[in-house]
């Protein structure tokens, strides 16, 4: 995947990635034991456990895993190994003899209580027994690496916040099971895995209908569902070349006689930077309008910080980021000839106060769909239903455009934050001051601290290491073709979402500038699949 992503970075093709799991199998001690352990059979066995979705790590409640795990065993060992041709063989080969001697080399080093299924194999050809590992902690290299192949690692947990945990604690996000007679805990439990798909009392079931792809290490993009299509759409509009926009210079005296440097804006707080740089900032006219903090990579890293410490947002209702979102609108809205002073000062030109103007009906828009941009529930080969859930995407990065000072970093803003996520914003590079005179009606606008950071200086300094961070979900970058490339090329660290314009213009004035591609863009679906009935 990562060279995928690393060959195809700065082509301008689109890419989704479906990669590798270790998928997590939380049984609770309601669950109907003979039933999950059916389940497991064909979460782990199924193909060898050569399956990109296999549910591989076994999460089960500590009040009935000695009890679980011996009928777990006793289900092993009438497991049939052999031709996979034959249709009364329950496991086959694996897929070559150098993956074979891969697991054996992986379970031989194994520290936990190894369990193999008492059950013949064939002579010669590349067969590996069931197995089943115990006893590992939760760091230990086979709790975390993907095996693919039939071997089964388990824990236990006490309590449902523990099996979360204990679920979400690895790196990769492709698939989850939960096992519970009682629905409400299943749906307390699946929207807080980290995962793409989640079956409840079911595992392994698919439908074209259902998106299916992961989050983290396990990839990005959909297969099957709407969501799953919009990959392989690409706008009507008719794109020109992104024109360059140069920072301007000049050598008048100060437009402002207070020597005024305009800080960072870290975690709630106006911050200096790191580095103690600053950079002037010119106007049309060439009078100098102020100065503005170079970021540096340890102010990139102060911001991701503060964006994880606000991840309560992501679960706030819609209705409260909706309603602080009009409230930052009213406040922009009320310092509208400022701000409209500022930017045709630094611009040149009349055209601010529409810039502002647009500004602030963006920020209604994005308002309006904070609590409307819904999930789906699909009609699926089942006796239930799949909810495709829209999450936020979590911490993005987003490198705005140049030629939009304000209307370009309230576009990017405001649909990330209407969708639960936190952001990052490296304001525009020539223009940078309207982002930095924004902090002021985020201050007074009850924005939770952390929520929206906003770093300046140019935009080269903090993209690679924001793309490269293994902290931020996406990157979003509207800069130069160059840019795009870095962005995408850099993202394969962790494998983050990224949405680039690959040096092509964008109407920042007009329906370009906003919508649906947007809020794709901030939002990750999780399809759950519910089986309900006696």
């Amino acid at each position: 995947g990562r060279l995928i992503r690393e060959a195809t970075a700065g082509s301008g093709k689109a890419l989704t990635l479906e990669l590798g799991g270790k998928s997590p199998y939380i049984v609770f001690d309601d669950a109907d034991q003979d039933s999950a352990i059916e389940g497991l059979v064909d979460a782990i066995w199924f193909n060898q456990g050569q399956v990109c979705c296999a549910g591989s790590r076994l999460l089960v409640h500590e009040a009935i895993a000695e009890d679980f795990l011996a009928r777990l065993r006793a289900r092993m060992d009438k497991l049939r190994i052999g031709d996979p041709l034959d249709k009364c063989i329950d496991v086959g080969a694996i897929v070559d003899p150098a993956q074979h001697d891969r697991i054996q080399a992986l379970v031989g080093g194994s520290g936990g209580t190894v369990y193999h299924a008492d059950t013949p194999l064939p002579e010669g050809g590349c067969f590996y027994p069931p197995t089943l590992i115990t006893g590992l902690g939760a760091s230990d290299a086979l709790m975390q690496d993907e095996i693919f192949g039939p071997v089964l690692v388990s824990t236990t947990f006490r309590t449902p916040a523990e099996a979360v945990e204990l679920a979400n604690n690895t790196r990769y996000g492709l698939a989850a099971t939960v096992w519970s007679e009682n629905i409400n805990l299943a749906l307390d439990i699946a929207p807080k895995l980290v995962a793409g798909i989640v079956w409840v009392n079911g595992t392994n079931m698919m439908d074209a209908a259902a998106g299916f792809g992961g989050v983290r290490e396990s990839g990005f993009g959909r297969e099957g569902g709407w969501e799953g299509l919009a990959a392989y759409t690409r706008s009507k509009t008719t794109q020109k070349p992104l024109k360059e926009v140069t920072a301007l210079t000049g050598s008048g005296t100060p437009a402002d006689p207070i020597d005024r440097t305009a800080k960072l804006y870290i975690g709630g707080k106006q911050s200096r930077p790191d580095s103690g740089y600053s950079s002037p900032v010119w106007g049309k006219s060439g009078d100098l309008l102020g100065h503005v903090s170079l970021a540096s990579r340890k102010d990139v890293r102060n911001a991701v910080e503060a964006a994880h410490a606000a991840k309560g947002w992501s679960k706030t209702t819609g209705h409260l980021r909706a309603q602080i979102l009009y409230y930052i609108a009213e406040n922009l809205a009320a310092r509208e000839n400022e701000f409209a002073q500022r930017l045709d000062a630094m611009q040149g030109g009349k055209a601010g106060k529409a810039e502002v103007d647009l500004a602030v009906k963006r920020l209604f828009t994005y308002a309006a769909w904070a609590d409307k941009y819904d999930g789906q529930v699909h009609g699926v080969p089942i006796r239930g239903v799949a909810l495709a859930m829209k999450e936020p995407v979590g911490v993005i990065g987003a490198l705005c455009p140049a030629e939009a000072p304000l209307l370009g970093l309230i576009s990017c803003m405001a649909p990330a934050i209407a969708m639960g996520n936190r952001v990052i914003l490296a304001a525009s590079g020539p223009f940078p001051l309207a982002a930095t005179e924004f902090v002021q009606v985020l201050e007074t606008s009850d924005v939770p601290a952390g929520v929206v950071n906003i770093l300046t200086g140019p935009q080269k300094d903090t993209a690679e290491t924001l793309a490269r961070h293994m902290d931020v979900n996406a990157v979003w970058s509207f800069g130069d073709k160059a840019q795009s490339e870095t962005v995408e090329r850099a993202s394969a660290q962790n494998l983050k979402r990224t949405w680039v314009n690959n040096g092509m213009a964008r109407d920042w004035d007009g329906a370009e500038g906003e919508g649906k591609a947007f809020l794709q863009a901030a939002t990750s679906v999780k399809n759950i699949w519910i089986p309900y009935g006696e």
